[in-house]
């Protein structure tokens, strides 16, 4: 009996090399996707990425991009996967003002070729479409459950919307063991640098090295509910293993602005970041999202799930692996 097969969009990110390591440690065998570039960037998942010839290898990169159709259809064929995952997008919410429509065609359209190249192969793998907390936008109510009415506020945010129906409607229509994870704000030492978390430890290492003098960042008052991308990615896994498929938001309940972020980050750190930080409105969306924060009830109760990381646990994690990298740099470096 061969073991369960994963296909997983997004494997290079934060979320796609966590999950990697969960599904590898169950056993599964692994398939990420990866778009063809002049560059590998696969940083994330360099541990984790032995070579495809070695005898037993269970993680595989192939080349595919959600913008085609043709390659996902070849895919979903040759695999024959028990679940996929899609995490892949275009995944900044201030990017999405810029590049509305290439935010649309990846983050929207792509999960609609995903599923319709399950319907059309006949095969019956399980779905998971990588939702948002930022569907819930400028809602006014707190906090937020899989019954809050959405209200999305960003090119993002409406291409994550339209991906959340199309799942749902395919669950419907066609039977498909399809689910949304509405994940709140998740974050790690893995986390992008142009994401305010890791901006933020990022520029903290290198000021304490001496490397940067100011950071720029936008509204300091936005107020989101940040957990640990470790533990979010559990949730994933346990909604696809479940008996019926379903959508659950996966939260820790706690809400922290960037200011609190900065106190915690800076202070752990012994410095005042009031003499670094400056506003910059270039960092500032058209249209905020204020305050965001998750019900993760249903998750608890039927899941089993919760989260492991605090606040405080998270803001320290990051600092000291940024810390250590940045160390690192200057010892390789000289300089």
């Amino acid at each position: 009996m061969r073991p369960k097969r994963a296909l997983i969009t997004g494997i290079t990110g934060q979320d796609g090399s966590f999950l990697t390591e969960l599904l590898l440690s169950k056993g599964y065998e692994v398939y990420g996707v990866i778009r063809r570039a002049s560059t590998f960037n696969t940083d994330r998942i360099d541990h984790l990425y032995a070579d495809p010839h070695e005898e037993g290898a269970r993680l595989r990169l192939i080349y595919g991009d959600l913008a085609d159709g043709s390659s996902l259809n070849k895919m979903i064929r040759t695999i024959e996967p028990d679940e996929i995952y899609n995490l892949g997008a275009q995944s900044h919410v201030r990017v999405s003002f810029d590049i509305p429509e290439y935010t649309a065609e990846v983050t929207g359209l792509g999960t609609i070729r995903l599923l319709e190249g399950i319907r059309e192969t006949g095969l019956t793998p399980r779905f998971y479409q990588a939702s948002s907390s930022e569907l819930f936008g400028n809602t006014t109510e707190a906090p937020q459950n899989e019954r809050t009415k959405f209200y999305p506020r960003s090119p993002y945010a409406a291409a994550k919307a339209y991906a959340y129906y199309m799942t749902v409607n395919y669950r419907e229509a066609y039977g498909l063991y399809a689910c949304n994870g509405i994940l709140f704000n998740h974050e790690s030492p893995r986390r992008g640098e142009t994401f305010v978390t890791r901006k933020i430890t990022r520029a903290l290492a290198n000021i304490k090295h001496g490397r940067q003098r100011e950071l720029f960042l936008g509204n300091l008052e936005a107020r989101r509910d940040w957990g640990y991308a470790g533990d979010y990615v559990e949730a994933m896994w346990l909604m696809m293993q479940q008996p019926e498929p379903d959508d659950y938001v996966i939260a820790t309940g706690e809400t922290h602005t960037v200011r609190e972020f900065l106190d915690e980050a800076f202070g752990y750190a012994g410095l005042d970041w009031h003499e670094f930080v400056k506003k910059d409105p270039h960092y500032l969306r058209p249209a905020e999202v204020d305050r965001l924060q998750g019900d993760a009830s249903k998750a608890r109760e039927r899941l089993g799930w919760k989260p492991r990381v605090g606040f405080k646990q998270l803001v320290k994690m990051m600092v000291d692996a940024d810390m250590a990298r940045v160390k690192q740099e200057i010892e390789g470096t000289g300089k």
